[in-house]
């Protein structure tokens, strides 16, 4: 009898440590998910820590060799990839005077047009950052789609690679690499590029990202687009005031 009690006893406490672990794994998978995003509803933006993996619990631990006045995240990676045509493309964004905006985009995602769309519209940076659009390899991706929906003047990488490198955990998704340490000062994902632009002002404090650059460069666009069309109308024999260009109603209003 007291032969059995022991045992029941032990087999309680094998099961209790057993569960214990199991519930702190799930809470670490929970907190993991989180980080990453999980969850979240759409259109919402959502800013992810950019803390060094080898934080102790006073802080980030900084680097040797790095000064006092970089940041702190996480190291970041230079890129090694393909142009959309093909080509072998390396681009560093470590040890760089200039910082570098890595936008990480698909040619299948539905909410990264919008995302194509205000890149190739132009968007606010700070001064002296550079935009580098990211996409996975050629073979996961459209090359033609690509083609369509690269933004003039700015640089677009074909590599698997980096989303790993850079643990993306899916696109649309956006890092603000510091250049001179090679550090990510804020990374993020939303709904929008405005969104997005927030959350990179909050975590790196440069407002630059929330400017009205962008409206007037919109603005100069939609001027290029109305001299275009009135070219074209002319050329076509259409002069301002030309009956050609209005569509006669009936009495009732609708067209004739």
């Amino acid at each position: 009898m007291t032969a059995l009690v022991l045992a029941l006893t032990v087999t309680v406490v094998v099961l209790a440590v057993l569960v214990a672990g199991l519930l702190r794994s799930h809470a670490t998978i929970l907190r993991r998910l989180h980080e990453l995003g999980a969850g979240v509803e759409p259109g919402t933006a959502t800013l992810l820590p950019s803390v060094d993996a080898a934080a102790s619990d006073d802080g980030p631990r900084r680097p040797a060799g790095v000064p006092e006045t970089a940041p702190t995240g996480r190291a970041a990676s230079d890129l090694v990839g393909t142009s959309i045509g093909g080509d072998a493309l390396a681009l560093r964004v470590r040890n760089v005077e200039h910082d570098t905006v890595l936008a990480f985009l698909s040619s299948g995602c539905t909410t990264c047009s919008g995302f194509w769309e205000a890149l190739d519209e132009g968007v606010d940076l700070p001064a002296g950052t550079r935009l580098v659009v990211v996409t996975r390899d050629l073979a996961e991706e459209s090359p033609a789609i690509l083609a369509d929906l690269a933004p003039d003047g700015v640089t677009v990488v074909c590599s698997s690679a980096a989303w790993r490198d850079h643990a993306v955990p899916g696109s649309p998704y956006v890092v603000h690499v510091d250049g001179p340490s090679g550090r990510v000062r804020g990374e993020g994902t939303g709904g929008s590029w405005e969104q997005v632009a927030r959350l990179l002002a909050d975590a790196t404090g440069d407002l630059a990202y929330v400017g009205g650059p962008r409206r007037a460069r919109r603005a100069a666009a939609d001027l290029r687009r109305e001299e275009d069309t009135d070219r074209a109308l002319l050329e076509a024999g259409f002069v301002p005031g030309d009956d050609r260009l209005w569509i006669p109603l009936d009495t009732d209003g609708s067209h004739t």
